[in-house]
């Protein structure tokens, strides 16, 4: 059956086959070969999901709806709901400001509200099946070692998509009209972080203050928490008791999910487009006032890269969530390390490897930003300075970030213990360097807006940079109890990435 031209179904089909586009050129970059890698790399993530799923939920297919079961449940659909708020309100904003077909809709002579609201419910459909490969393993094992009660689980994913996709177009009209569209497109990639980071962090921090561990699952099992709560008739349960089949909370979750999202795109969709072209006028005013305000300052070449570097990355509202949420981890590190400051090398040992990690993968991240996505690279390579001097510059950026970030909580580590801290600062130093060597070996010219599909360039450099950082987290956290035990896994991350460099094209070696 063929939609006529102008439905919500022809506009439908339209964004489910630009949904479709967007996802190949995510996983291929518009390579054949790519893709295929792509799919089967894909299944064989599925099925080892299943294998996982079957070692941590398998031996609870069978639990009852009790206080404990509905806790436990609870806090995982609160964790997902929590990142699908945050994934729907970066796709939302994404919709405000770059989008680049607004002035074909506006023009065209359909209702433009027709298409709001179709691009509003693709959201929310993209949010479930945002959700599905990580869930769908997790339900199956459920439904072969339990009953067919857990299929309530696929019903409620779609509820948390409608709900979350709701929420989050709400808040950003909201955050248009108290801030402007000048503020709301950074204020919502920061809020979208905090909103995706909050609850593990919470947990994590009552975990550590609670139990002087930074295990959230030691909280959510805990018996005091779950004498605290309701009683299992709650209707704060429904949510849970829906994944666990009970066809009455089921349907209602569903319809109250689908009715805030029918009542958001009702109120919402009808003004889209006044909103869209209010935010595509932001960039040219701003800067016409920096133009006015700011003059040139004498300064070297070097300092004035790097000067660069940080104002791109500090005006970039579309790296904010992405490098905040990696920040934002790092509070219960500080917190565990302030709750344990006179409590032994217990919690030390646990924070080496968390901080090498973080700072390898934050430094991947940056360094790709200044190396590969490179806005300006003519003006940049006209400057009469030499290639290497530049390629030197962006990376003291990186590396200065990255020192800037880390050093407090070395600092306060340095005072309760001098060794770990000692340690932790090589590692990081370490892992830092071998993630941006990864991406100069690895470069390619990108815009910076491409940042979310970077692996689509080289995934042999998005693996390496993630097993290079893993490796100095490891050997940073032998290290710290024996140095001479730490020779084998820093000969391995060594070897991981020597192989990257042999493994790296030729011309980028050098």
């Amino acid at each position: 059956m063929i939609a006529a031209p102008g439905t919500t179904l022809w506009f439908a089909r339209h964004e489910w086959r630009l949904a479709w586009r967007d996802w190949l050129a995510m996983m291929s970059g518009g390579r054949r070969k790519r893709l295929r890698r792509a799919v089967i790399a894909i299944a064989i993530f599925v099925l080892f999901m299943h294998f996982v799923a079957y070692w941590m939920v398998g031996p609870y297919a069978d639990a009852a709806p009790d206080k404990a079961t509905l806790v436990a449940i609870t806090g995982s659909i609160l964790l997902s709901w929590l990142l699908m708020i945050s994934q729907a309100m970066e796709s939302t904003t994404r919709a405000f400001y770059a989008r680049s077909d607004l002035d074909l809709i506006l023009a065209s002579p359909v209702a433009a509200e027709k298409i709001f609201a179709v691009r509003i419910a693709a959201v929310a459909a993209s949010m479930a099946m945002m959700a599905l490969p990580l869930a769908a393993p997790f339900i199956d094992i459920l439904i072969a070692r339990g009953s067919w009660r857990w299929l309530g689980a696929y019903g409620l994913i779609a509820a948390m998509g409608a709900t979350a996709t709701a929420l989050a177009v709400g808040l950003s009209v909201a955050l248009f009209r108290v801030v402007g569209a000048r503020r709301t497109r950074f204020v919502a990639q920061v809020v979208a972080a905090v909103i995706g980071a909050a609850f593990v962090i919470g947990l994590q921090i009552a975990a550590i203050l609670s139990f002087g561990t930074i295990s959230r699952v030691s909280l959510l099992q805990s018996r005091s928490l779950i004498a605290d709560m309701p009683s299992p008739e709650s209707l704060i349960w429904w949510p849970a008791r829906a994944a666990l089949g009970d066809g009455a909370a089921l349907l209602s979750v569903l319809a109250v999910s689908l009715a805030m999202l029918a009542a958001v795109i009702a109120i919402v969709a009808p003004r889209f487009g006044e909103y869209a072209v209010t935010a595509a006028g932001v960039d040219a005013s701003s800067v016409v006032e920096v133009r006015r305000t700011t003059a040139f300052q004498a300064t070297s070449p070097s300092r004035a890269l790097r000067s660069k570097e940080w104002t791109l990355l500090r005006r970039d509202p579309w790296l904010v969530s992405q490098t905040l949420m990696q920040m934002l981890y790092l509070i219960p590190p500080a917190v565990l390390l302030w709750r344990s400051f006179n409590g032994g090398n217990g919690a030390y040992q646990l924070l080496v490897p968390v901080l090498v990690m973080a700072a390898g993968q934050l430094a991947g991240g940056l360094a790709w930003l200044a190396i590969s996505g490179e806005d300006s690279p003519d003006l940049v390579a006209a400057a009469p300075i030499s290639g290497s001097f530049i390629v030197r510059a962006k990376i003291e950026a990186v590396l200065g970030i990255i020192a800037v970030i880390f050093t407090p909580l070395v600092a306060v580590l340095a005072i309760a213990s001098p060794w770990h801290a000692l340690v932790t600062t090589a590692g990081i130093a370490i892992a830092a360097t071998a993630a941006t060597s990864i991406q100069l070996w690895f470069r390619s010219q990108a815009k910076r807006s491409q940042f979310r599909r970077r692996q689509v360039s080289s995934r042999l450099a998005t693996f390496a940079e993630a097993f290079s950082s893993i490796g100095w987290a490891a050997t940073a956290a032998v290290a710290a109890a024996s140095l001479s035990l730490a020779i084998a896994p820093a000969v391995l991350a060594l070897l991981v990435v020597a192989g990257t460099w042999l493994m790296s094209p030729r011309p980028q070696r050098a």
